[in-house]
């Protein structure tokens, strides 16, 4: 029988942010991603994943994905066999963050989405893949798709996530920490904090590479994925 493997989208995205990874993955694994657009908060999230999921499984976040991993590991740390953390964080919101969330959330009322994900391409994407025309659209796709009533909650959950790091060092399963290395949302840094304080932890920093990178550097995400999971 396939192991449980369960995969966490981030903001404004769905299952193809993992398009990549349940293509390597899917014969090997039993997939299934995590829907994180019904819920206002983060433990919603964590916990509608968990009622769907196995009782034992593998789970990898990116972005607010990552928040919904951490607070998993809060409410069932036993479930979870092997924890990956992509291009994420574990603090809270700031006010200035908080201020341009809501900012965003505004504009999609009056403009839509794609006014909001043009928006965010540059800090999104690497400077290098802004061109890439099949890249683009699937990140564009996967906005229009969330819709503006389930990218309010999203922006709301995140804005009251909360702050994760004194759990840190209670997560006792093997854990991998990956950023692209040009991360305009989540730095470097960020990633640095969590693999200093998981004790089980490996750290893995891609270069040429922004805050998508399951979709900007598949083949590099998916080795170091399939080195997690072995």
């Amino acid at each position: 029988m396939s192991e449980p493997l369960v995969f966490i989208p981030g903001l404004l995205c769905d299952e193809r942010l993992w398009e990549n990874q349940i293509e390597e993955f899917g014969d090997k694994y039993d997939i299934s991603v995590a829907d994180v657009s019904k819920d206002n908060s983060i433990e919603g999230m964590a916990r509608r994943l968990l009622e769907s999921s196995p009782e034992r499984f593998a789970l990898a976040g990116l972005s607010m994905g990552g928040y919904v991993a951490l607070e998993v590991m809060r409410h069932a740390p036993e479930r979870v066999e092997k924890l990956a953390l992509l291009d994420t964080s574990a603090r809270p919101d700031t006010l200035e963050k908080t201020e341009a969330r809501l900012e965003l959330v505004l504009l999609a009322r009056e403009s839509g989405l794609e006014e909001v994900i043009h928006k965010l391409l540059p800090r999104l994407l690497h400077p290098g893949r802004l061109d890439d025309e099949k890249l683009v659209t699937t990140v564009v796709g996967m906005a229009l798709s969330t819709g503006v009533e389930a990218f309010e909650r999203q922006e709301w959950a995140i804005i009251n996530r909360p702050d994760s790091r004194e759990s840190l060092p209670f997560i006792e399963c093997p854990t991998l920490v990956l950023c692209g290395r040009e991360d305009g949302i989540t730095p470097t840094a960020l990633h640095e904090e969590l693999a200093e304080n998981i004790p089980d932890s490996t750290l893995r920093i891609i270069g040429k590479c922004g805050h998508l990178s399951t979709l900007e550097r598949p083949e590099e995400v998916n080795a170091m994925l399939g080195e997690w999971l072995a």
